[in-house]
């Protein structure tokens, strides 16, 4: 909740601040500036895209535009404006110039509204004085990167849900992967002495189809089925894991009417059975693929569970998983001196008391050292009576004596 209503937003490529601004919020920063300034109000039509955009300045000459600014060049709608059609360039359509004073309110604020319908929510204030550039949006966007974030809720914060959830490992932080050392466990034998143990793969037998393709392996990459696999080459090794990358084997077969040949490219022992727990409907085959696999941290959201969105928003200059990692008393320093803006404090204050409470009863039954992303099945008999004990204490029972027998 505290994320959700006081968080600033960043991009999650570039980790830009990201600022949603209503037209009235951009108003009073505009006005704010010193009486008499000059400014330009204009609409960002083309960020850092290739072309000549000719179209562009055609339609806005006859939308009844005077001016546009490229590449930071005033220039006139009337003239012909030359672009190279293999840079990139930034076009700005002047809306409107103004000076700083009580009475441009209105003109100011149709303005703006106007560059904003323009350029799909972005203004863009030159200060002419200072030759100066003030960007601003109303969305939640990264101008730059072009990622665009939905308004932030207190299910964008939550591993259990889908919305906030990192779509790769569905929350859980982890992947279930195959593991190499799971495959071969004992690498002093051979593959003919039953180096690979996995489900498919350990039939040596001279007629069955792994025997076929670890012969046609053997003889197109010069090594012995009989040399221990902890003293083949590494490269031998990835290319039994991992698979040919397309190269064809010449795959040769016996049946009772006759030998036969095939050219076919090997997936490798990993990503077949990657492959096959992926495809298969079956939950005996799963569990049986299930042995050769470990739980590895999530490839994208690097254990942290959560969308990257929703990682990229801070508060007090770190993200939701920084602050559940650390331990009951280092969060609770942090809720202490966390400074905030007279506003963001009115709209958190209640919320910063009850994470103050309900830290503070974990730290007061002596559970200060855990941290709060600890897993729940790595807790002790103790610490899980305790963490119940913190709740109960919260719930504001009165009349109640407990007794903490150590």
């Amino acid at each position: 909740l505290l994320w959700a209503r006081v968080g600033t937003p960043h991009c999650p490529k570039c980790g830009k601040e990201i600022r949603q601004q209503t037209i009235d919020q951009i108003i009073d920063q505009v006005m704010a500036l010193p009486e008499a300034t000059r400014i330009q109000v204009l609409a960002p039509v083309v960020r850092a895209r290739k072309g000549e955009h000719q179209k562009l300045f055609e339609d806005s000459r006859r939308s009844g535009y005077v001016r546009v600014r490229v590449d930071g060049s005033i220039y006139d709608l009337t003239e012909e404006i030359p672009l190279d059609k293999n840079r990139k360039h930034n076009i700005e359509v002047v809306v409107d110039r103004l000076v700083i004073r009580e009475d441009v309110v209105r003109r100011l604020t149709d303005s703006v509204e106007t560059a904003s319908g323009l350029s799909g929510g972005l203004v863009l204030i030159n200060i002419v004085g200072e030759d100066r550039d003030v960007l601003f949006s109303q969305n939640y966007a990264c101008e730059d990167c072009g990622v665009s974030i939905e308004e932030l809720a207190p299910r964008m914060f939550s591993f259990n849900n889908p919305y906030g959830a990192c779509p790769t490992c569905a929350g859980l932080g982890s992947q279930l992967k195959v593991d190499p050392a799971l495959i071969i466990p004992d690498p002093s034998r051979s593959i003919l002495e039953g180096a690979i143990t996995a489900s498919g793969w350990n039939n040596i037998k001279g007629d069955s189809i792994s025997r076929m393709y670890f012969d046609a392996l053997a003889k197109k990459y010069k090594f012995k089925l009989t040399t221990p696999v902890g003293e083949l080459p590494p490269e031998i090794v990835d290319i039994l894991l991992y698979g040919t990358k397309g190269e064809k084997l010449k795959l040769t077969y016996e049946r009772s009417n006759g030998q036969g040949t095939l050219y076919q490219a090997f997936e490798g022992v990993i990503s077949n059975l990657e492959r096959r727990y992926r495809e298969t409907q079956s939950d005996g085959m799963r569990r049986e693929l299930e042995e050769c696999m470990s739980q590895h941290p999530c490839p994208d959201c690097g254990g942290r569970r959560l969308k990257k969105e929703s990682l990229a928003v801070t508060v007090g200059g770190i993200s939701i998983d920084a602050f559940c990692r650390k331990s009951v008393t280092d969060a609770l320093d942090f809720i202490d001196a966390l400074e905030l803006s007279p506003q963001k404090l009115r709209i958190a204050e209640r919320i910063l008391k009850e994470i103050r409470e309900r830290l503070g009863f974990l730290h007061s039954v002596g559970l200060q050292y855990l941290t709060l992303s600890r897993a729940a099945a790595t807790l002790s008999g103790g610490e899980s009576q305790r963490i119940r004990l913190a709740t109960q204490i919260g719930s504001s029972l009165m009349g109640v004596l407990y007794i903490l027998d150590e």
